[in-house]
C-alpha cells in the first residue's frame, strides 16, 4: 500500500520583494526569526508563524517517515494566490511560487508531488499557467473556492475547470478569504467556522448553479477539509431542493445525485465525523489529507483514518489508492 497525503502546504524559504516589484502594499513577505522559524507578514501585519517544515525537504521527509507517508502532495498556502491583484501580477506570482515549489519537490527524492497555482481571476492566463505546470511535471492545480464575488459556477471558472478536465489535471479546491468580518476575528473562528462554511457554499454553488451539469464527468476535483460542512448539512439542502422550486437554481437533479462528481479529503480530525463522511461520500471518494505542516493540521498524518476500524480494503483506499487515482498515477 502506498500512503499519500493529498493536502499539505509550503512557503519558500525566500521570495522576491513583491511590494517593491509591483509598487502596491500589503504583499506577503517573510520575516526570519531564526534558522528554523519565521513569520509570514502581510505588509507590516503578522499573518502566520511557520517553521522550516514549510521549505526544507529533509524536514518534510523525516516527518513523512515518522508517520508512514510515502508521497506528499504539496500546494501553495492560499495567502499566495493574489486573486485580488491585477491579473498580470497574479500571473507573475504564480510563476514565482510554482518554480519555488518545483525546486522544493526536486529535493524530495521522488516523494514530494507538486500541484501549482494559477491567476484564476483571468481565465486565459490561468489556462496558460496550468499548461506550464503540467509541462513541468505537476499533476494538477490548487485553486481557491472563489475569486471575489465570483464562485465556482462562474462562467470563467467553469471554462478553466473544463480545461483542467481536457488536460487530465487534478484540481484541489481550498477555502480562503473567509466571510464573517469582525465577528470571526477572535479565537481563529475564521478557520474553525468560516472555512467549513466557505467550502459548503462552493459545493452548493457548483450544484445549484449548474456547474457540474456543464462540466465533463471526468473532471477530477477534490475539496479540502472533508468538503467543509457540506455533507453534514446535505439533508437540509436536499429537503429544500424538493420542497421549494426556487432552491433548485440551474441544477437538473437533486443535490444528493452529485456526490459522485467530486472527492473530499479526510481532514475532519474526528473518527466519528470521518466514519460519517465515508458513509455519505462512499469509500472511493475520501482521500487522506492532513493540512501539514500547520498547527491546525493532523498531528500524526493518517492517525484518524487508522483509528476508525475500517475494513482493510477501505482503509487502503482512504490512505492511498484514492489519491493515486485522483492524481492519475495509478489505483482503482
Amino acid at each position: 500500500m502506498t500512503v499519500v497525503d493529498l493536502h499539505s502546504h509550503f512557503f519558500p524559504e525566500a521570495w522576491p520583494d513583491l511590494e517593491q516589484r509591483f509598487g502596491t502594499p500589503d504583499w506577503p513577505r517573510m520575516r526570519r526569526d531564526g534558522a528554523d522559524h519565521a513569520m509570514v507578514m502581510l505588509g507590516r501585519k503578522e499573518f502566520r508563524p511557520i517553521t522550516s517544515a514549510c521549505w526544507d525537504a529533509a524536514v518534510r521527509l523525516a516527518d513523512m517517515d515518522r508517520d508512514g507517508v510515502d508521497l506528499q502532495v504539496i500546494s501553495a498556502t492560499p495567502v499566495l494566490f493574489a486573486y485580488g491583484r491585477p491579473a498580470e501580477h497574479a500571473m507573475e506570482c504564480a510563476r514565482i511560487f510554482n518554480d519555488a515549489l518545483l525546486d522544493l519537490c526536486s529535493a524530495g527524492k521522488g516523494r514530494l508531488v507538486p500541484i501549482g497555482q494559477v491567476p484564476l481571476q483571468d481565465t486565459d492566463l490561468a489556462c496558460r499557467e496550468l499548461e506550464r505546470c503540467l509541462a513541468d511535471g505537476m499533476k494538477g492545480v490548487q485553486i481557491g473556492n472563489h475569486v471575489g464575488d465570483r464562485d465556482l459556477d462562474d462562467d470563467g471558472v467553469v471554462t478553466f475547470l473544463a480545461h483542467c478536465a481536457a488536460l487530465g489535471a487534478a484540481v484541489f479546491v481550498h477555502p480562503w478569504d473567509m466571510f464573517g468580518g469582525c465577528r470571526l476575528e477572535e479565537w481563529m473562528l475564521g478557520w474553525t467556522v468560516a472555512m467549513p462554511a466557505e467550502t459548503q457554499l462552493s459545493l452548493n454553488r457548483m450544484i445549484l448553479g449548474g456547474a457540474f451539469d456543464r462540466l465533463p464527468r471526468d473532471l477530477r476535483i477534490c475539496f479540502a477539509h472533508g468538503g467543509g460542512s457540506f455533507t453534514f448539512l446535505l439533508g437540509r439542502l436536499e429537503n429544500a431542493w424538493h420542497r421549494r422550486d426556487i432552491v433548485r437554481g440551474r441544477s437538473t437533479a437533486p443535490p444528493s445525485t452529485y456526490l459522485d462528481r467530486f472527492d473530499v479529503d479526510s481532514a475532519v480530525y474526528d473518527a466519528r465525523a470521518l466514519r460519517y463522511l465515508v458513509d455519505v461520500m462512499g469509500p472511493s471518494s475520501v482521500l487522506l489529507g492532513s493540512d501539514y505542516p500547520f498547527p491546525l493540521g493532523e498531528e500524526r498524518v493518517g492517525s484518524v483514518i487508522r483509528s476508525c476500524g475500517f475494513e482493510p480494503h477501505v482503509e487502503h483506499r482512504l490512505l492511498g489508492d484514492n489519491a493515486l487515482a485522483f492524481l492519475g498515477l495509478s489505483g482503482p
